[in-house]
């Protein structure tokens, strides 16, 4: 009975210095990526973000999550639960000051990065005779999904331009439900604020004859002097089969956001790894060529994790007080 005893202690320290290694281990820990629908960018570029990070940055395991987009993931970053997110410049801006639809309750958040510019796309079929923006009104127009940055950046565009809500049949759906709306004709116009080509507009146009709406000079001049965040942007031809013509019409850059109150080391880290891996970055998405540490201090619509700036500043690029986050 002693000798049992005395095995079975053995065994037990035995067991227990196994143990130790393990849980001198630092904990792993997981990041949550907000990123968008399966039919736009954000969810693959989200999807390289991820294994870049789970690679190349010790002990966290990243995870793109399939999201409602800008607004939902401004909100869960805020939170603190998908404590990464992929977010339009405008929601961003308005989020974090407080404006517009998240009016006096300012969002914990900051900037990490710029990701690439979003194109507003206005996509009908040649057949519905829609060839302008005035052409909306009294029409079926599907403006974004709800919670995302497309809704967000329509509401304000379309007012701009006197087409509000108000003068057509509001549906909101996502990017894949777009296209397949468009097919069988239960919309005539679908908004798609997004990095050119995307796979559910392609896919349309594999199959039908497209039209991108453009904007007329006037209406650009109208939006981009009340909303400093868009630009004009001309779409080439090309971009997606049987669009044979530019396209004029608004882009806004996207921002990749995290949770204030991360820790400024991990904010780091998370950083360097995309800017010493934009490689991985352009070959799942060719436009993340204007992710560079440059834009983001450049265009960046909130102040910048201090975190992040970190790294800015040690690769040599002088980031203004303004631009840092308290």
């Amino acid at each position: 009975m002693k000798r049992n005893v005395m095995v079975m202690v053995g065994l037990l320290a035995a067991f227990a210095f196994l143990l130790l290694p393990a849980q001198s281990m630092a904990k792993k820990q997981f990041i949550s990526i907000g990123t968008g629908g399966t039919g736009g960018v954000y969810y693959p570029y989200g999807g390289a973000l991820a294994e870049i990070w789970t690679r190349h940055v010790k002990n966290v395991q990243a995870v793109a999550e399939v999201t409602g987009a800008s607004v939902e993931n401004v909100k869960l970053a805020h939170r603190g639960e998908t404590v990464i997110g992929e977010v339009m410049g405008d929601v961003a801006y308005e989020a974090y000051y407080g404006l517009g639809r998240f009016k006096g309750k300012p969002q914990k958040i900051a900037a990490m990065f710029m990701m690439y510019p979003n194109v507003y796309h206005v996509v009908t079929l040649k057949k519905s005779g829609i060839t302008k923006m005035s052409d909306l009104k009294g029409k079926k127009v599907s403006v974004g999904s709800p919670g995302s940055g497309t809704e967000y950046m329509s509401s304000i565009v379309l007012n701009a331009i006197g087409i509000p809500y108000s003068s057509f049949e509001v549906k909101r759906l996502s990017f894949v439900e777009n296209a397949n709306a468009l097919r069988d004709g239960t919309i005539d116009v679908g908004i798609w604020c997004v990095g050119p080509p995307t796979s559910s507009i392609m896919d349309l146009a594999t199959t039908h004859h497209i039209r991108i709406i453009p904007f007329s000079k006037e209406e650009i001049q109208k939006v981009i002097s009340k909303y400093k965040y868009y630009s004009p942007y001309v779409l080439p031809a090309g971009t997606y089969k049987g669009v044979d013509k530019d396209v004029l019409t608004l882009s806004v850059w996207n921002v990749a956001i995290c949770y204030r109150d991360l820790p400024d080391d991990l904010v780091y880290k998370l950083t360097k790894a995309v800017f010493e891996n934009t490689d991985y970055l352009i070959k799942v998405y060719p436009g993340a060529k204007e992710t560079t540490p440059q834009n983001a201090v450049k265009y960046t619509p909130i102040p910048l994790h201090p975190g992040a700036v970190k790294y800015y500043k040690e690769i040599g690029i002088e980031v203004p007080p303004d631009k840092i986050a308290k």
